[in-house]
């Protein structure tokens, strides 16, 4: 059987059953903290497990893609090297959710593997937990197993649970013995590749509470796990899992890449860790994952890092693993549609992120090697240096270790976690000094007040009860209009009033169904018990600026991906009332054709006058096969969804926010700034309504600010123009800001902001334009300045004295910068047969002194001029340095600056009868 066959007839099998065959969700989990990555096929169904969601139906099967690459499922340093460990792999599962339970789950289980799949009956073991009797009881009662072949083990081995508390069970494992004359048995559950789990059958009968006791659960459910590849391996007569078809076409296109025969251990290991981490790759950057510094991100660093120094080991130098991905969507995309889909972006953001390592990674090679030199009595690598590599070169710890492993030797693993924790404690108290959350003290105490039904999508204004008052600042109501910050949009504000107080919203919280308002008491007295009445009115001004945000991001979100690529989602949005901002994942920066594109896609569907709808209470099921619905990245969405249309051909999406009523009501839309935020996540802010009106007068004050440098410049140009003796040519520039058509507060046009943005750019111009200018004049005005003062470098050498065998030339010049003053010391020093020159200078209100000693002395009798240097800088309120041949200084007291060049061979002495080897280097 094929791969593809043997994955179908595993879900036809079950489909048969009455099991509903559902998607694998994607490996990128969202709204679960708790994992970096999909791991198992129940990941999806937890919260059924957990008893706080539900399905439409109670029997569930599919193949899911898992990577497991931390944590308790780390299986990274056996990849490759081994034949049956993976980054990714994918779990063909079943679940019943309440429904049936361990007979039909055991049965089933022994019907399709020795009846279906035709296995041999005596190479399979059924391992159960040490005290349940009753799976032991159901394969002896189900199935023709050997009795001999049913196992018990303990808790380490036979008990599944979720976390320290929560749903749990027994769970009864299948293994296969592979050994040729099938005497496996004794080495079931030891590790060994001879004999090898490929199926868990999982009973959550349990509850573990927080004393760790057990409770049984009201319903009882069935969740199973079966390695994909490895059941592949056994059906095809492999005896590896890169054998098989899963990988035998990725095998063959790192085989043709690398021009390298899939031979040799050397190679094979190699390439084996590369098929691997491209299907992990692939899967994950097609899911929404993409490389970084934190997090998922990192893990998709570490892995591609990791498949490029295996490349270096077949001898590959330059970026290849991104050209496999088309190997991945050919082999895998019937299944994982996405891979197909994604493909150009998957090979972009690969290529992207191999460039930049292949940069570096020569340089972390060679500091690598040059460690080992140092180090070659010691069988430990430093802790320090492979905290450096990681640091410095984006060498992962396991790729240090990989290297290290090589050689025989261990890494100071301790001493790097030590400093890591040092850096993650300074990332922290650098994340300790922003602002925190208003009133965290109130999020663990909404239990406390009652429930409270918001009415904000429907009214800006409603009658409604106080339910509790907390400390005269925080209030709960029955009913509320005010939206709480969700889903990127933030908070309405507004005011409650009562017959005797007046008190203005400034916060808000919620927690299921408990909504509580911080409040600031503008006037009057609150009350002093619940039940009264009061209005609640929402500030509707900025509401209906949030909304036209709201409903431009999701124009946004449709936009960039028919610009950029499907593989845009949002990884981040703020909706406030002045703009939006939308983050998302992209391997570049957006030009600035495609950035007005996206622009020009949102203002026509705006002038488009669409309307904006919604569907309340959908079934997630149902809502989830609306043709090119959006799902945002990282929310936890419960069983009944609301889902917001604007046609429904262009934007559909999971929202909970609140919106317009219709495209056109959002004005005009106006990109204002994009950016990169992090590792491949691009970054736009935009306005609309009140917001772009604001943006248009900052433009205004742009626009003016730069008049008044321009005014600066001219009178500064003119100056130096002056200076150089030159006839002055005027320069105008149009100094009245234009009255821009459609700033008034009634509306903004299209016209009004291309107006104001022209002028700034035409203000912008003209002042880069004289300040190149400037610089010209600047130049020429130096240039003719050190002419001037270079004819004086011959009267220096003329008055210089005799000290002590040597020719000290000592003169004040006048400059107009360092830069110059030590462009006359270079003149001085090549004039200079054989001695030490001291040129002084005033520069902006302080002293300039550079001193230069020719060759002779430096050799001969050791001088130095920075020893010389600060001698004298010393005697005028400073401090310097510099090379042996030219060094400079600076000090306070210009008044005293001749007097200290005139005694500047006694101030020397000391420096000179001591060779002059005091001064830096």
């Amino acid at each position: 059987m094929t791969s593809r066959e043997i994955r179908q007839s595993f879900l036809s099998f079950f489909g048969r059953r009455g099991h509903r065959i559902v998607p694998s969700a994607p490996v990128i989990p969202h709204g679960d903290p708790t994992l970096l990555f999909t791991n198992a096929g129940m990941n999806q169904f937890k919260d059924v497990f957990l008893g706080t969601g539900r399905r439409d139906y109670k029997r569930a099967a599919n193949t899911q893609k898992c990577i497991r690459v931390s944590g308790k499922h780390n299986d990274l340093e056996e990849v490759g090297h081994d034949t049956y460990h993976h980054t990714f792999f994918e779990m063909l599962g079943n679940w019943s959710f309440g429904d049936y339970y361990k007979r039909e789950a055991i049965a089933w289980a022994w019907e399709l593997l020795t009846g279906e799949w035709q296995l041999d009956k005596d190479r399979l073991y059924a391992t159960v937990f040490e005290t349940d009797d009753e799976s032991a009881n159901t394969w002896r009662a189900e199935t023709d197993i050997a009795p001999a072949h049913i196992l018990r083990f303990g808790k380490n081995d036979n008990f599944w649970e979720m976390g320290e508390t929560g749903p749990c069970g027994p769970c009864s494992e299948i293994h296969i013995d592979l050994t040729p004359d099938r005497s496996g048995g004794p080495l079931v559950n030891s590790g060994s590749p001879l004999v090898m789990e490929i199926w868990n059958l999982v009973f959550i009968q349990h509850n573990r509470t927080t004393d760790g006791t057990l409770e049984n659960l009201p319903a009882k459910h069935v969740d199973t796990g079966m390695g994909f590849e490895r059941v592949c391996s056994v059906l095809q007569g492999k005896t590896s899992n890169y054998d098989t078809d899963v990988f035998t076409p990725i095998i063959d296109a790192i085989a043709r890449a690398t021009g390298i025969a899939y031979k040799g251990e050397t190679n094979q290991v190699a390439m084996r860790v590369i098929a691997d981490h491209i299907r992990m790759l692939s899967v994950a950057i097609a899911d929404g994952a993409i490389p970084g510094n934190e997090g998922r991100g990192y893990v998709l660093r570490r892995i591609l890092r990791r498949a490029a120094r295996f490349g270096r080991n077949i001898g590959m130098h330059e970026p290849f693993i991104f050209g496999l991905a088309p190997a991945v969507a050919d082999s895998m995309g019937g299944v994982f549609p996405e891979l197909v889909e994604k493909q150009t972006y998957i090979q972009k953001v690969i290529r992207a992120e191999e460039e930049n390592f292949e940069a570096t990674l020569d340089r972390g090679l060679e500091i690598f090697s040059s460690v080992l030199e140092r180090t070659s009595d010691s069988k430990v690598f430093p802790g320090d240096e492979a905290f450096r590599l990681y640091d410095t070169y984006g060498f992962p710890l396991d790729l240090t270790q990989l290297m290290a492993a090589e050689r025989s030797l261990q890494v100071d693993t301790d001493r790097f976690d030590h400093l890591m924790s040092l850096q993650r404690e300074r990332a922290r108290e650098s994340d300790r000094m922003k602002s925190g959350f208003p009133a965290n003290e109130m999020k663990e105490s909404l239990s406390d007040f009652g429930d409270a039904t918001f009415v904000g999508y429907d009214m800006l204004e409603t009658p409604a009860k106080i339910n509790r008052i907390v400390e005269g600042r925080f209030v709960g109501l029955d009913r509320t209009p005010f939206y709480v910050e969700s889903g990127g949009q933030v908070d309405d504000t507004g005011v409650i009033e009562g017959a005797h107080f007046t008190a203005e919203i400034i916060d808000s919280f919620k927690s299921d169904r408990k909504i509580v308002h911080e409040i600031h008491l503008l006037n009057g007295t609150l009350p002093d018990r619940p039940g009264v009445s009061v209005n609640a009115r929402v500030d509707r001004t900025r509401r209906e600026n949030i909304q036209r945000n709201h409903t431009a991001t999701h124009l946004v979100h449709e936009a960039l991906r028919r610009v950029l690529g499907s593989h845009v989602h949002q990884q981040g949005s703020l909706v406030a009332p002045d703009h939006l901002r939308f983050d998302f994942p992209h391997y570049g920066k957006i030009n600035p054709q495609e950035l007005q594109a996206i622009e020009d896609i949102v203002n026509e569907k705006i002038e488009d006058d669409i309307r904006v709808y919604t569907e309340v209470d959908l079934p997630i099921e149902k809502a989830r096969k609306i043709p090119n619905v959006k799902m945002f990245f990282g929310d936890k969405y419960g069983d009944m969804v609301r889902v917001v249309f604007i046609d429904e051909r262009f934007s559909v999406e999971f929202c909970g926010g609140t919106h317009v009523t219709s495209t056109r009501d959002i004005g005009l839309f106006k990109i204002v700034s994009e950016s990169g935020i992090a590792s491949g996540v691009r970054r736009i802010e935009a306005v609309t309504g009140d917001g772009l009106r604001l943006y248009i007068e900052e433009q205004i004050r742009k626009a003016e600010g730069l008049d008044e440098q321009i005014s600066r410049l001219l009178e500064e140009q003119a100056g130096l123009q002056h200076a150089l003796g030159r006839a002055y040519v005027q320069r105008t520039a149009e100094r009245q800001v234009a009255v821009l058509p459609g700033s008034s507060r009634a509306g903004v046009t299209a016209g009004a902001v291309a107006s104001s943005e022209e002028a700034v750019r035409e203000r912008e111009q003209l002042r880069q334009k004289i300040e190149e200018d400037i610089i010209a004049i600047r130049k020429e005005l130096s240039t003719q300045r050190l002419q001037a003062e270079s004819s004086r470098i011959s009267e220096v050498i003329a008055r210089a004295a005799s000290l002590e065998g040597f020719s000290l030339a000592v003169g004040r010049l006048d400059a107009a910068s360092m830069d110059e003053l030590k462009q006359l010391g270079d003149a001085l020093r090549a004039k200079l047969r054989s001695g030490v020159g001291i040129l002084g200078s005033t520069i902006e209100g302080k002293v300039a002194l550079v001193c230069v000693v020719t060759d002779d002395l430096i050799r001969d009798r050791k001088f130095n001029a920075g020893a010389i240097v600060q001698l004298l800088a010393k005697e005028l309120g400073g401090g310097g340095g510099g090379r042996p041949h030219l060094a400079t200084a600076g000090g306070r007291d210009t008044e005293k600056l001749d007097g200290v060049l005139q005694r500047a061979g006694d101030i020397i002495r000391p420096a000179l009868s001591g060779g002059g080897r005091s001064g830096t280097n």
